[in-house]
């Protein structure tokens, strides 16, 4: 699922290519990507677009006269800019979710996959805009005293606490993983059981690997709008996310990695939970007494 670079990039490149223009027509494929009726789409036929911006991680396309349509890309779902009017039928072949047509070109949104869960909110003013943020606080303008308050106020794992959009706005599971092993911290320590310095080390490790992963993709996004590929969760330059059995940049000893449903915590052992093994609900159940502690003991 994009997250807040990559959300951000895309305001960046959506404000670049579509600043002065309006829109035409917006077309929707399928019954389930269209989340409202109310206001109906063609009542922003002839809008004048006006700025993009992010809400977590949605993007709101706001237009003249207070009217936003908010697209959620979930996790497979996907932006492309298209020069020029689109193909008759479904432009962009079957992964097309909807198309909004503009004065020189389109904006397809796609979602590869067979679980559609994309979405797109048509929305009349700002305060229902306001309704569609989830309440976590920004993690780049807030500041210590918020972001401590954000991170204790239940006392959950550090992976948990990271990607519950209720206390921190944009962050998943990509760039959680990224930010607490640069804050040297484990995933599975409770919120509550870090010191002063504990949660200052995290808040500065998030300022500064979302400031400089934003900071990268803008300045590729207001250059080229992404491409399909370009906005993943998989990224060579990681640290530890994706890179499970590969080396720590840090201690060069192998990434280690948590399995859980259809996510991965990926982690250090040595530089963030001091050369303990974190248990794999399904590997260690399965090993039992095998399960190794400590990774010299794999």
């Amino acid at each position: 699922m994009p997250e807040l670079p990559d959300v951000e990039a895309y305001v960046a490149a959506l404000d670049r290519v579509l600043a002065g223009q309006r829109l035409a027509r917006v077309r929707v494929f399928g019954p389930s990507i269209l989340k409202s009726v109310e206001p109906p789409l063609s009542a922003f036929e002839g809008l004048a677009f006006e700025r993009a911006e992010r809400l977590g991680k949605r993007i709101a396309l706001g237009f003249e006269g207070g009217r936003y349509l908010v697209i959620h890309l979930m996790i497979a779902g996907r932006l492309l800019w298209r020069a020029g009017p689109p193909a008759p039928g479904q432009p962009g072949g079957r992964t097309t979710a909807a198309c909004l047509e503009f004065d020189t070109g389109h904006l397809l949104l796609t979602e590869a996959g067979t679980k559609k869960r994309a979405n797109l909110t048509a929305l009349a003013g700002r305060e229902g805009l306001e309704a569609h943020r989830r309440g976590g606080i920004e993690p780049m303008t807030c500041d210590l005293e918020s972001f401590r308050e954000a991170l204790l106020r239940e006392n959950r794992t550090l992976k948990r606490a990271m990607t519950n959009p209720e206390a921190f706005s944009g962050i998943g599971n990509a760039f959680s993983d990224e930010i607490l092993h640069a804050a040297r911290l484990s995933p599975m320590r409770l919120t509550r059981s870090l010191d002063a310095s504990e949660v200052e080390r995290l808040f500065l490790a998030t300022r500064e690997v979302l400031g400089t992963w934003t900071e990268r993709l803008i300045q590729k996004a207001i250059k080229k709008f992404p491409g399909r590929d370009e906005v993943t969760a998989f990224r060579p330059e990681f640290a530890v996310h994706g890179k499970f059995g590969e080396p720590c940049p840090v201690c060069g000893r192998k990434v280690q990695r948590i399995r859980y449903a259809d996510n991965e915590t990926n982690y250090c052992a040595i530089c963030q939970n001091e050369g303990r093994l974190l248990a794999d609900r399904s590997l260690s159940r399965l090993l039992k007494d095998d399960w190794p502690k400590m990774l010299e003991d794999e």
